[in-house]
């Protein structure tokens, strides 16, 4: 795996490439299809205007063969015929007149005079049917245009049949695109260039960045980020910080755990052994003593046992988060087996447990791990409260949720100390703690079970007041 990741990352790409190419590609494609566009207007215009020039020039050389008699002399006339290879020659092309029966009569290429002549252009001529065609293939555009004789009737007497070539055009239009394709190249080259800037200057913002991130990550958690003008880079190092200060915040939790966890396990022992050295340290101990003494170690031996036990349930929780063993569970049954095992703790303080059962509730959950939750709750809204106070706990629920709140006329938590209540072995009175056989765990615990099922945890508490805590979790888990 770690040899997969490496070639990965050999073979990634620097985004400078990416981005040049895109730069490139929104100056350079534009102006390309642009040029393209424009030489093929051009080309269009230019035959589309030489069409209408010489469909213009064949009509001055009807109306004056129809004033002139042309058709209906037989011999031509020879002013007209010079005309007519002057047109032929300007726009290297031919004309061919044909008369009614489909004979040649005049061929500027002198090559069909007294032949047959006879197209479907020529014929729908003869109907009243101009034509104009543009082979593009062989680079030449046909028309035909009507020859009047000289009555009233205006009867058409023959055709003028004219084939011109569109060459030159096309070799006009090349020389342009060649000369536009040189152009090109330039700016092509210009804007490799202006990419390249840009993409150097718009990724330094990302690269001061990622110098500051490889220093913070060899060590150097004090690095201060850049706050660039970029809204993306000051996103990037907002998150980062807050993922920085989220880290030290673990790692001074992580080292005042490790703090705490010694002293706490190591306080129990030092009292068992200082009440075995006062026993061993005494001849002759009376038998209440020594019956007082081995009490007093028992109690810290059964102390000692439970900062242990839930010390392997934080472990197991933190381990195996995953594995629950999801079931429909009766929410109020359990609520009432809990209330149960607890009242004779709460009774030695004269508190009265109230259950209050909005609606039946049935939801999945890890029984076990949920009741573990709900009794800690409970059992320290009993530990911590007044001598003949009260603890109630509320169950209801929604479409989506179901809801536990326990709330006690207890002490009460001050505020500062408030965001801190739910971290391991914290405890803000310790002296308390130690009198009820507090752990400091058992927030900590409740916690991590509601979080595994999906849910929060809300606090509302005032000091002299009560606290109230609010469990919230689906009704239906989802994993």
């Amino acid at each position: 795996m770690a040899k997969w990741k490496n070639f990965e990352w050999k073979h990634q790409i620097s985004m400078k490439i990416p981005l040049v190419i895109l730069i490139l590609l929104a100056g350079f494609l534009p102006m390309l299809l642009q040029g393209k566009v424009l030489i093929g207007s051009f080309r269009q215009n230019q035959i589309d205007d030489r069409i209408i020039e010489v469909q213009n020039q064949c009509l001055i050389l009807s109306n004056k063969m129809t004033r002139g008699g042309y058709m209906a002399s037989g011999a031509g006339d020879e002013l007209l015929d010079g005309e007519m290879d002057t047109v032929a020659d300007i726009f290297n092309g031919r004309i061919i007149i044909v008369d009614k029966n489909f004979r040649v009569i005049k061929d500027t290429f002198g090559l069909a005079n007294q032949k047959m002549y006879i197209s479907e252009d020529v014929i729908k001529c003869f109907m009243g049917e101009n034509s104009n065609r543009h082979n593009k293939e062989k680079h030449y555009f046909a028309l035909t245009v009507p020859i009047y004789d000289n009555t009233t009737e205006k009867n058409i007497s023959g055709v003028m049949a004219v084939t011109a070539s569109t060459e030159n055009i096309l070799d006009l239009a090349d020389r342009i695109a060649e000369k536009g394709s040189f152009f090109q190249m330039i700016v092509f080259w210009i804007l490799v260039l202006a990419s390249m800037g840009a993409a150097l200057f718009l990724l330094r913002p990302f690269q001061r960045l990622q110098r500051r991130l490889d220093r913070i990550a060899d060590g150097n958690l004090e690095e201060e980020l850049p706050a660039d003008s970029y809204k993306e880079t000051a996103g990037i190092s907002s998150a980062v910080e807050r993922t920085l200060t989220k880290l030290k915040a673990v790692d001074q939790s992580r080292q005042e755990f490790v703090s705490n966890v010694s002293h706490e396990l190591k306080t129990p022992i030092t009292s068992i052994r200082v009440l075995a050295d006062s026993l061993m340290g005494m001849e002759e101990v009376p038998i209440e003593l020594y019956r007082e003494f081995m009490t007093d170690i028992s109690d810290e031996i059964d102390r000692e046992s439970k900062i242990i036990d839930d010390l392997l349930s934080l472990v197991r929780m933190d381990k195996a988060a995953t594995e629950m063993n999801i079931a429909q569970v009766n929410i109020n049954a359990l609520l009432e087996l809990i209330l149960k095992r607890l009242r004779p703790i709460a009774k030695k303080r004269n508190i009265e447990l109230i259950l209050e059962s909005i609606r039946d509730v049935t939801a999945d959950a890890d029984e076990t791990k949920l009741s573990l939750a709900l009794n800690n709750l409970v059992e320290n809204a009993i530990k911590y409260n007044v001598e003949d106070g009260w603890v109630r706990v509320t169950l209801d629920a929604d479409h989506k949720f179901f809801y536990v709140k326990v709330a006690d006329s207890g002490i009460g938590i001050p505020e500062e100390y408030q965001d801190r209540i739910f971290e391991r072995f914290y405890r803000v009175d310790k002296a308390r703690s130690r009198e009820t056989g507090g752990t400091g765990l058992g927030l900590a615990i409740t916690k991590s079970v509601v979080l595994m099922h999906q849910g929060a945890l809300k606090l509302q508490s005032k000091e002299g007041e009560g606290t109230t805590f609010t469990v919230r979790i689906p009704l239906s888990y989802i994993s």
